[in-house]
């Protein structure tokens, strides 16, 4: 089996599950975010009392954090009540960040769990070895009540990444590559494997950026084999014992692509799909793109190393007037950590506007959104019209280097140039 099949098994109480087969898994931990209230209405009812497993289930309120509107600050405090109400352990308020970064520096992220949460990026969590999923309300109320959901097993395809990436290209460039070529629906309700030499080399953050955007390929999970640096930091952190899933050498994949990010260049996804990927020198080539507005954030490209390679490239410079640079840390703990550093005075006297940690304007509801006509090169997940604003603006994504070195001219600019 592979190790994604094994943890539905162990799960599930069984010893073998295989590709297409439904079976009903206890889940590891349960995640609500802000949008989800309707969790709570379905939960009493279905006759929901009490949550199953008071350990194992928490709300995260960062999709609309903190409250920019009265219906926002409301589905909070309801929220907050039935968390109150159900004497959570895990409770992630607007101070928090975003949940699949909160989630793992709390420690209840550790390999070999089922992680189920109301967000489609939970794909975030295989960077860990763990099985991570989003659903929608009344599923989330069927956890929150019995502590199981049914999942249908995936078909699993191996992406085999290999090779050491240039200088300039980084992991969402190698995602961004990666996507360009399956496109949006090439892994629908597929797992999908990370595998290979550029994998086993990557840190914690490189590995979440290619996992979070695995769903964006239509994936329902993602994995990747433990490498020591997640070892060492699950380690530090994980609330509960876990278990390393391994697959078996003799597993065999339903499809295999193969990368080399040896001779990747910095990679820019264009209007109006994730899936319009292009090599950043190219469309330079052919016209100069202008920009309003550069951001960095969310949880694909919002963490220290994100904001360090900004930093790196803005210290000492200013971005060119009537130009905005939006910057929100994922977390309370990156928002301190990049502090403690000088990461955030760089980028403040640079001309960056500093939000609090949370998923901002990547959703659309604020702290940078987009008015008609403008354009934005942002290292979040979608670009589609709308996603950030008005459905008349343009959004480009990038890695936080191309964000930075884009807006510090004016118009999208290949990072390499400043390194």
């Amino acid at each position: 089996m592979h190790a994604i099949e094994k943890i539905l098994a162990k799960n599930s109480g069984k010893s073998m599950v295989s590709a297409g087969e439904i079976v009903t898994a206890k889940v590891d931990f349960a995640e609500i975010n802000d949008l989800y209230l309707q969790t709570v209405y379905s939960f009493y009812e279905m006759g929901g009392e009490k949550v199953w497993d008071p350990e194992r289930a928490a709300f995260v309120f960062d999709h609309y954090a903190p409250a920019p509107d009265m219906k926002s600050a409301a589905n909070q405090g309801e929220m907050r009540e039935f968390a109150r109400k159900n004497n959570l352990r895990f409770h992630f308020d607007t101070n928090c960040g975003v949940c699949h970064q909160v989630m793992p520096e709390a420690g209840v992220i550790y390999p070999g769990m089922i992680v189920v949460a109301t967000d489609s990026h939970t794909t975030t969590h295989g960077a860990f070895g763990a099985m991570g999923t989003g659903c929608g309300a009344t599923d989330m109320a069927t956890i929150l009540i019995t502590g199981e959901l049914w999942f249908r097993v995936p078909e699993i395809i191996e992406v085999r990444l290999e090779g050491k990436a240039p200088k300039g290209v980084y992991p969402k460039d190698v995602i961004l590559h990666v996507l360009g070529q399956l496109k949006a629906d090439g892994a629908v309700y597929k797992a999908i494997d990370f595998t290979g030499s550029y994998v086993e080399g990557l840190n914690v953050a490189g590995r979440m950026v290619i996992c979070n955007m695995a769903v964006e390929m239509g994936a329902k999970t993602a994995y990747m084999q433990p490498n020591q640096d997640v070892l060492d930091y699950v380690e530090k952190r994980a609330v509960r014992p876990y278990e390393v899933q391994v697959t078996d050498p003799d597993f065999q994949y339903e499809e295999t692509y193969v990368f080399d990010v040896s001779s990747l260049e910095p990679q820019l996804a264009c209007p109006h799909s994730v899936d319009n990927v292009r090599p950043l020198p190219e469309v330079l080539q052919e016209r100069e793109v202008k920009v309003d507005q550069g951001y960095i954030g969310s949880c694909t490209g919002g963490r220290e190393e994100d904001i360090a390679e900004a930093a790196k490239i803005l210290r000492g410079k200013h971005i060119p007037e009537y130009t905005r640079l939006v910057v929100v840390p994922a977390s309370s703990e990156v928002m301190l950590s990049c502090l403690e550093k000088g990461y955030i005075q760089d980028l403040m006297k640079a001309g960056a506007t500093i939000t609090s940690p949370g998923c901002g304007a990547c959703l659309g509801a604020h702290e940078g959104v987009l008015a008609p006509g403008e354009v934005c090169i942002s290292s979040t997940n979608r670009n589609f019209p709308g996603r950030m604003g008005s459905n008349q603006a343009e959004i480009y994504l990038a890695s936080p280097a191309a964000v930075a070195a884009s807006i510090l001219n004016g118009r999208i600019t290949d990072p390499r140039q400043y390194q």
